[in-house]
């Protein structure tokens, strides 16, 4: 009992006395102030990779945006094995008839039995 009084009365002083309290707040502003600059330098860093990835977007676009635009070239002559309007139908760009579509699933389904009987 006499301990937990004495106790009380320590915390009771030191409540009451301003420099322990200024010291908690110092001490509380500069773990505060450690959090944000942590916080802060990996938003940096986030945003540094963002930056990259957002470059690394767009070359892969321009290069997927090339490789389509020589597939078109290369199905565009005479000897391709795929004719452009296939390849058109496939990226979506031009309209699928319903009867091509019937077409490409018995021409599939013909491709694929020959595969399983080899």
């Amino acid at each position: 009992m006499d301990l937990a009084s004495k106790f009380l009365r320590t915390v009771t002083n030191a409540t009451n006395n301003n420099t322990l309290i200024n010291v908690c707040l110092v001490l509380s502003f500069g773990a505060l102030s450690a959090r944000s600059i942590k916080q802060q330098r990996e938003i940096e860093a986030l945003e540094a990779e963002k930056v990259s990835l957002l470059n690394s977007n767009k070359a892969l676009k321009k290069t997927m945006w090339d490789w389509k635009q020589q597939l078109f070239a290369e199905a565009s002559t005479d000897s391709a094995l795929v004719p452009l309007a296939r390849i058109k139908a496939i990226y979506g760009e031009a309209p699928i008839s319903p009867s091509g579509v019937g077409h490409v699933a018995t021409e599939d389904a013909n491709s694929q039995g020959s595969k399983l009987m080899v």
